[in-house]
């Protein structure tokens, strides 16, 4: 069953859980290591929230479990609904449609309607997850597809793009045939065979990057793309903070760096945070703080750091990477799921299994491969079980030192 995400502010959306807790995205990185074919479309439904049939969520509502007094409780919620458009012409006259029920769509704004649209699309991935890996999040979905074979993998990508439509037609919905892309991922060296998609007599068009839940992924996978978008953001960002900055104290503008820097540079930091290209970001968080402190370009940001118990950004991405280690340590083999050999070392086989790749873009998104400092062990991230809140007061020992 492929993961569904909610939503309600994009600080909330973590690309960790929208990605289908990267399972996907590591499936890719896994496919090119093995020199397999591996592409993605990404779909947006058309008018989403307000294609909904009731009848038939209502229907699926009752398959799902709630049913009785429950069920007449959310078509209550539904129905008897009632929508009329307005218009103004030059002269400011009002004109006035007349009052019709709403037998489509849910009222949005509520913190039920996203739970009420997936249980809707719900069963989309029926439909497709045993050729594709389909990842739901709203009116935006994107199916990863891979293959050892060239027309095996053509032959998939058909049979997605087919199925995908008839599940739209018979649950009212409209595939938006011109947002929808198809991204085919390569390495340098890999030879791939050109795809031409085609629906409904519309050409799907093939894109070299494209933008999901807020991250820009390239077919390279090199993050070329999306921290170019992020060094624009980021520059605005040391813009802004420089107005402001003589009209505030320094307590505060640290405030306002974690609310307008901060978060827009940690969002997706686990996906980007290895690239060589990251360093361009370092530089601009260097340059955010010693606006902050009012210092020169010759002035070392390192005190800087500590004075403001600040994270250097290769300190963030570690962190963000143990962070998510520990809340998903079930995508990881301990080296006793790969052999039961008895060594000296009686921890060895309670320890996660360090793989070895082809790729250095695979083998860099992966656990073993995290700069841990010897002073945070990897028991420590082994043992902390749920316990999220113990684990990050343990590596507050370890922030902002040895920057």
């Amino acid at each position: 069953m492929p993961t569904v995400t909610g939503f309600s502010y994009l600080s909330s959306i973590t690309p960790d859980k929208c990605w289908n807790s990267t399972t996907n995205f590591i499936q890719v990185l896994l496919s090119l290591d093995k020199k397999n074919i591996a592409g993605g479309l990404f779909c947006d439904l058309h008018k989403a929230f307000d294609c909904v049939n009731h009848n038939i969520l209502l229907d699926k509502l009752e398959f799902y479990g709630i049913s009785g007094t429950a069920n007449k409780l959310m078509q209550s919620y539904l129905e008897s609904r009632y929508q009329r458009v307005v218009l103004r012409d030059n002269l400011h006259h009002r004109v006035t449609s007349d009052w019709i029920p709403m037998v489509h769509g849910v009222p949005q704004g509520s913190v039920l309607v996203p739970l009420m649209f997936f249980i809707y699309i719900n069963d989309l991935s029926a439909h497709i997850r045993k050729i594709a890996s389909p990842v739901l999040f709203a009116d935006d979905t994107s199916i990863i597809i891979t293959s050892t074979d060239a027309q095996e993998y053509q032959t998939i990508i058909s049979q997605v793009t087919s199925e995908t439509l008839k599940w739209c037609r018979v649950n009212l919905l409209t595939l938006n045939l011109k947002k929808t892309h198809f991204l085919q991922f390569q390495t340098k060296n890999q030879n791939v065979p050109k795809i031409q998609l085609a629906a409904s007599n519309t050409i799907i068009t093939n894109v070299n990057s494209t933008k999901f839940l807020g991250i820009t992924i390239d077919r390279s996978i090199s993050w070329k793309e999306q921290i170019s978008e992020l060094t624009s953001k980021l520059n605005k960002a040391c813009y802004a903070i420089r107005t402001i900055k003589p009209l505030l104290s320094l307590h505060v503008l640290r405030s306002i760096y974690f609310a307008y820097f901060h978060s827009i540079m940690t969002y997706g930091i686990i996906f980007w945070g290895n690239s060589h290209l990251s360093s361009n970001i370092f530089k601009i968080q260097k340059t955010a703080l010693r606006i902050m402190t009012n210092k020169s370009k010759r002035e070392s940001c390192r005190p800087l750091y500590n004075q403001l118990q600040i994270l250097t950004l290769p300190s963030q991405y570690i962190f963000s990477l143990l962070i998510f280690v520990v809340k998903n340590k079930d995508l990881f083999l301990l080296n006793s799921d790969i052999h039961t050999i008895n060594t000296h070392n009686n921890s060895y086989n309670t320890q996660m299994y360090s793989a070895a790749y082809r790729l250095s873009l695979t083998s860099q998104q992966f656990y073993a491969h995290i700069p841990l400092k010897s002073s945070l062990q990897r028991k420590q991230v082994q043992h902390c079980g749920s316990a999220l809140i113990h684990f990050k007061v343990v590596c507050d020992k370890f922030k902002c030192t040895d920057i």
